[in-house]
């Protein structure tokens, strides 16, 4: 259900860059606009995706691990008293500034465009979302680690609804700024879906049932939770996701120089192009509150079987959409975004740049995905920010020349550079972190996978280029694509070790909890066959303590995944 609740919003969101597009085109007007627009992605990578998430699901996941053990303030009421205050009013006072410095921001970001006084404009507009989205991300980290995710799935089809319905309104008088005006509403409508069922959850305050003794909740260590915010905790995790974004501040800065419309063409071959990765990270993003609370309880086992499984899963996801993109992918922007001001040379740059950016999807799924493992204990790790700065630079000296002898396909080159090698050092560092995942199986796996991704490519494109309707090209090339990576995929040795997602979302549904929580006849059966009950009725000792049912809620109502099931 989260899957295809963020599938709607990826459409709506396609939907907007269609607006966008038809509307306004890939010239000045929308390159300014999509300078401004880099204060919403940045702020939404550090205060909904990233950053919040990263630092409020374990801090959250904790405090219901505790709750259970009768103390007199409820902590997870506590740990809201003491950090959204302060958090509403930090962000609040950034967001002042950032209307403020709107001038000094597109100077720095794009000094070479060609209308920077649109620009401030719609920059001043796009920051009032600072707030908004900080709030969004609290929202949605505190609903996540109480088990509560339709109403996180839900924020991005609110935030385009937003955009969608203020540019057809507000087009004819306010031209693109309506753009950048739709954004701030976006905003407000992401905090509106979530606020209620918060409201609801910390009212309830409902007490879970105890954790068995093996997997009582560690003790915390110096009240971090209740100074989540301090610098030294959440450091590590702000400069990976400060890193992680300037990415796209580096893209923009070294295409401002470039023809007009570089940029346009950059924004819609990375919308489109990041799609299967969105898609692929919501397994990781519905796992992160069962890490987070196993490690919690202190079962890493459990942490380290969903992390690999995940990881895997993704990883076939986004692979599969990645090859249907490199195969197609002048086909897919002509029925996209071919209409209006968006003529054919922009078809055919958007489609050069959009197959460059899908070499880098898995890297950039990966680096989602990992930096969960170093993230879920809460603790403050440096490793990731490293790691992402490696990337960063990698992209900054690959893309200066890449820009001037291929324009913006070499900086999408760069981009794919940069964040594969941030997700090889991730993954090298990863069984020494929280969560021991082994790098060694996992990366035998992901090459296994890109392999058959490489087979799948090369058919579609086949079937992309040989059928005339472009509708129809897509959707055969994305079946051949589907095809031949599941004959690759089951053909190949330890096929089987891939979880079927079938199942995966079975083992979630009431029913299997129910069924799951029923014991077997052999576990119904005493612990020690040799010594019968007491004539009193009283079962005899066993030797060694029953094992913990598996499907044993940690510290809520998230049940745990061990993947052993009988």
């Amino acid at each position: 259900m989260t899957a295809g609740l963020t599938a709607v919003g990826a459409v709506l969101g396609l939907v907007r860059d269609q607006i966008l597009a038809g509307y306004f085109g890939a010239g000045a007007a929308t390159d300014a606009f999509l300078v401004a627009w880099t204060v919403p992605e940045f702020a939404s990578t550090l205060l909904i995706e990233d950053a919040m998430a990263l630092i409020l699901v374990p801090a959250f996941s904790r405090a219901l691990a505790r709750r259970g053990d009768g103390a007199l303030d409820d902590p997870v009421r506590a740990l809201v008293r003491g950090t959204l205050p302060r958090l509403t009013l930090t962000v609040g006072l950034a967001a002042i500034l950032l209307v403020v410095a709107a001038p000094l921001i597109v100077t720095a970001l794009a000094p070479g465009l060609p209308d920077p006084a649109l620009a401030v404009d719609c920059t001043r507009l796009t920051a009032t979302c600072v707030l908004s989205f900080a709030l969004v991300g609290y929202c949605s980290a505190a609903l996540r680690a109480h088990g509560r995710f339709l109403p996180p799935a839900m924020i991005y089809t609110a935030y385009n609804v937003g955009i969608i319905g203020t540019i057809l309104v507000l087009r004819e008088p306010w031209g693109v700024r309506s753009a950048a005006v739709g954004v701030a509403v976006g905003g407000v409508l992401m905090v509106l879906v979530q606020a209620p069922s918060l409201v609801r959850e910390l009212r309830s305050g409902a007490v879970p049932p105890p954790p068995p003794p093996r997997l009582r909740p560690r003790a915390s260590r110096g009240g971090q939770d209740g100074r989540i915010l301090v610098l030294g905790l959440i450091a590590p995790v702000v400069a990976f996701s400060l890193c992680r974004q300037s990415q796209t501040l580096i893209e923009r800065f070294l295409a401002s120089p470039l023809p007009a419309g570089a940029i346009s063409h950059l924004n819609y071959a990375q919308k489109v192009a990041q799609m299967p990765m969105i898609l692929s990270l919501m397994l990781c993003t519905v796992s992160f509150p069962v890490v987070a609370r196993a490690l919690a309880a202190g079962d890493e086992e459990t942490a380290r079987h969903r992390v690999e499984r995940d990881l895997l899963l993704a990883a076939v996801v986004v692979l599969l959409g990645a090859a249907t993109v490199i195969a197609a992918a002048p086909r897919i922007v002509e029925i996209l975004f071919e209409r209006g001001e968006f003529g054919g040379a922009d078809t055919t740059a958007t489609a050069a740049v959009m197959r460059v950016y899908a070499l880098g999807l898995l890297g950039q799924t990966m680096v989602g995905a990992l930096v969960r493992c170093y993230f879920s204990a809460a603790r403050p790790l440096w490793y990731p920010a490293a790691a992402m700065g490696a990337g960063l630079v990698a992209t900054g000296v690959a893309g200066v020349p890449g820009a001037q002898y291929w324009g913006a396909v070499g900086i999408a080159a760069a981009n794919a550079l940069g964040i594969t090698l941030t997700a090889v050092l991730l993954l090298r560092g990863a069984h020494r972190q929280s969560v021991p995942v082994r790098a060694g199986r996992l990366g035998t796996g992901l090459l296994r996978l890109a392999a058959a991704g490489a087979a799948a490519t090369g058919a579609g494109w086949l079937c992309s280029v040989a059928i005339g309707p472009a509708v129809l090209a897509v959707a055969v090339a994305a079946l051949a694509v589907g095809g031949v990576f599941l004959l690759l995929l089951a053909c190949a040795p330890e096929a089987s070790g891939l979880p079927s997602l079938p199942r995966s979302a079975y083992r979630r549904t009431p029913h299997a909890r129910r069924h799951r929580a029923e014991p077997s006849a052999a576990e119904a059966a005493p612990a020690n066959p040799a010594r019968e009950p007491s004539s009193a009725g009283e079962p005899a000792p066993a030797k060694h303590p029953a094992p913990a049912r598996e499907g044993a809620p940690v510290g809520g109502d998230v049940p745990l995944d061990r993947g052993r099931r009988r």
